[in-house]
């Protein structure tokens, strides 16, 4: 069954791993995004659900359209940071001596 999403007021659907839309631009981000795995219909559910949160869009659901949730952010700036050094620093550089 495929799932539908709205995206910028435009409809994609995705089915067995395959956006379809009528818009090249909004497929292209589509494609980009696409998980091969999806293959059952609940990851293709999943899929669809992080692909229009990312986009900023809605997802068909059984009351009608629901915006989709932004996904978690998949690096994080802790990630990329070096850990604190530890040491006197400038302090013991500058410091008073005794």
């Amino acid at each position: 069954m495929p799932v539908r999403i709205q995206v910028y007021g435009v409809m994609a659907e995705f089915r067995a791993g395959v956006w379809s839309c009528e818009d090249d631009s909004l497929r292209a981000m589509l494609e980009a995004l696409v998980d091969p795995r999806a293959c059952t219909p609940d990851e293709e559910r999943a899929h669809a659900l992080y692909a229009a949160g990312r986009l900023g869009g809605m997802i068909a659901g059984p009351l009608g359209w629901e915006l989709a949730p932004h996904p978690e952010a998949e690096i994080r700036m802790e990630d990329l940071q070096p850990a604190p050094r530890r040491g006197p620093g400038l302090r013991g550089l500058f410091g008073r001596k005794s």
